[in-house]
């Protein structure tokens, strides 16, 4: 059994995190400083730990318990959900213009939130890692416009859900959709890491933590 201890300060010159296994940290915080290195972002979401603060804070890497997540198989798609995919109302893309959903993650606004935790030091660590093929993004078109798209990391058959966005009603919740259902024979499980409505009515559910270190763990190609 995990047991909650004082939040542990990371050494920037040190690539490592407490076990989050063994470790429950403060609220799912499971450390905070250290630095947004490429090397350090990677390893952290192959432990299934991942960034989260306001700018001009330090630095806080979570591991929530429980996960939210979503298995391919318990994708629900809305009867009206479905009647926009059918209509062919968007065109879908992968890794055509990484730059530009990134970008719009960062800067399109969302109810309830004031600025965004996605900072030019994040943007860069990302494209280096798209760059090596370990980040992805999917982009949602209407007329030729880039109107929604969403990025991640790819670990192993995981896929690690990092920001969406939506310029026009709908559009990331297609381009989700359509990236389950073009890669669910190859996905275990999409990691949405903390609650929203908008993906839960696209059936994302809560797993407790080891639930979900297990599977990451164990379908990790580089384990």
């Amino acid at each position: 059994m995990g047991f909650f201890s004082p939040m542990i300060r990371l050494n920037q010159n040190e690539i490592s995190f407490p076990n989050p296994q063994h470790y429950d940290g403060h609220e799912g915080i499971i450390a905070y400083g250290g630095d947004l290195s490429m090397e350090r972002i990677w390893f952290a979401y192959e432990n299934g730990i991942f960034p989260w603060f306001n700018p001009g804070e330090e630095i806080l890497w979570w591991c929530p318990d429980p996960r939210f997540v979503i298995f391919p198989e318990d994708l629900k798609i809305s009867k009206s959900m479905r009647k926009i995919l059918n209509n062919n109302l968007f065109t879908f893309t992968e890794n055509k213009d990484f730059a530009a959903v990134i970008k719009n993650c960062q800067e399109v606004s969302r109810k309830g939130q004031d600025g965004t935790w996605i900072s030019k030091e994040l943007i860069e660590s990302f494209t280096k890692l798209h760059h090596y093929g370990l980040a992805k993004s999917i982009e949602v078109w209407q007329n030729n416009e880039l109107v929604g798209g969403f990025y991640g990391l790819q670990i192993g058959k995981v896929f690690c859900g990092e920001s969406m966005f939506a310029k026009v009603s709908n559009a990331s919740k297609a381009g989700f959709i359509h990236f389950v259902e073009t890669h669910k024979k190859e996905l275990a499980l999409i990691d949405c890491q903390s609650h929203t409505e908008h993906l839960e009515s696209l059936g994302a559910t809560m797993i407790p933590k080891r639930e979900f270190l297990k599977i990451l763990q164990e379908n990790n190609e580089r384990r």
